[in-house]
């Protein structure tokens, strides 16, 4: 078999690139500091390699969205936080309106401070997040959720909830809707609320109020009339008797497992009402809370008329008060639940990164000698290469 100078010199040409081209693939893993450059080098982990990227790329947008609801969510809580105050700030303004040594000169300065307060609890209502949405109009992100109108108080925004993805099967809602907040709020004591007749005469004033057996209770209409003042009976809204009996100032009347306390002396004729409660608006609770403060007291009637409003407004401002403490209960288990999946998705994070160093990281050492033994074997070659390429028939003559 005859070889023949360019087959030879070609032959050791290619050895040599194929050698330089397998050095210079290993300076480069050394370089990157990774072992798989290209796919090729080890497709079976380059396969594995990119779903565990996206993997890591998915629970990075969790923790984005994460980061999007804990703003909003901390906004929200500053929110509930201001319409608190506000309303603890009205509460002690009623207290104090309803004291027996404010006249009626002080007590309409003290409903002008109700008034501002109530302005500033519906802008609390209304304010909006860091990128300019409203926080509690639902998913109506542009419409400002609470205005004022000639018939008092209307939301605008919807009931529903805007829920983000935080984790592998995990959503939280970034907010709450002023529906849940400000306005689907049960009035009186949260079972049933009362009120006087209008035209009462007497100083009969409702006082504490509960349901102690909820088993005998009857949602029904009831009124209580004062046959004589020291005798009064209950009948529902059928007009049958319910109850009946003596009284005396300050007695508990009690009933279909309730119980209710009256003040002062109701006149012959006085009637309370008694009923299931129903939804309220604290921005209309507050308004009439600011009308009863602003009562004309000139006798015992007007004094009671004044006391009755004003325990009925502050019964109504305790269930919106109620209210507040659950959904900043609520928004701070939320707040908790995030943190703790932000955690739990760091933590998958660093396990994905460490398995994706074992397929992709270099071994050093290994790298190393490789080199040195590529390099050599490339300079025995070159050698080898020059050595045969200077050989000739000539030589031997």
């Amino acid at each position: 078999m005859r070889v023949s100078t360019l087959g030879a010199f070609q032959n050791g040409l290619g050895l040599m690139q194929r050698l330089q081209s397998a050095l210079d693939h290993t300076q480069r893993q050394i370089s990157s500091g990774r072992r798989i450059l290209t796919p090729s080098d080890d497709p079976v982990a380059s396969a594995r390699a990119i779903g565990i990227r996206e993997s890591i790329a998915r629970l990075d947008q969790f923790d984005r969205n994460a980061n999007i609801a804990t703003n909003r969510l901390a906004q929200e809580e500053v929110a509930l936080q201001s319409a608190n105050n506000v309303m603890q700030r009205v509460r002690e303004l009623a207290l104090q309106a309803n004291n027996g040594t404010q006249s009626n000169e002080s007590r309409a300065q003290i409903a002008v401070e109700m008034d501002e307060l109530l302005d500033q609890l519906v802008q609390v209502a209304n304010q909006k997040d860091g990128s300019g949405a409203f926080l509690f109009s639902g998913n109506l992100l542009d419409t400002q959720p609470v205005s004022r109108g000639a018939l008092g108080f209307v939301y605008n925004g919807d009931q529903g909830q805007r829920f983000i993805q935080i984790g592998e099967g995990r959503q939280v809602a970034d907010g709450d809707s002023g529906a849940d907040v400000f306005f689907s709020i049960k009035d009186g004591n949260g079972t049933f609320r009362g009120s006087p007749v209008a035209g009462n005469t007497g100083s009969g004033t409702l006082g504490a109020n509960s349901l102690v057996d909820p088993s005998a209770w009857v949602p029904d209409q009831y009124t209580v009339t004062f046959s004589a003042p020291n005798v009064y009976e209950v009948r529902d809204s059928s007009a049958a008797l319910v109850s009946t009996g003596p009284f005396a100032p300050g007695d508990t009347l009690s009933f279909r497992g309730i119980e209710l306390s009256i003040d002062g002396q109701p006149n012959t004729g006085d009637e309370f009402q008694i009923e299931p409660s129903g939804n309220a608006d604290v921005f209309t609770s507050v308004a009439q809370l600011v009308a009863a403060v602003r009562t004309n007291v000139s006798d015992d009637a007007s004094r009671a008329e004044l006391t009755n409003g004003v325990n009925a407004s502050l019964q109504n401002i305790d269930q919106a008060i109620g209210r507040i403490l659950d959904v900043r209960t609520q928004v701070g288990s939320r707040l908790a639940a995030i943190e703790g999946q932000v955690d739990n998705n760091g933590a998958q994070v660093l396990n994905y990164r460490e398995t994706l160093a074992g397929l992709e990281d270099l071994d050093y050492a290994e790298a190393l000698s490789q080199l040195s033994m590529q390099a050599t074997t490339l300079e025995a070659a070159q050698q080898s290469f020059v050595r045969t390429q200077s050989l000739s028939l000539f030589n031997y003559f």
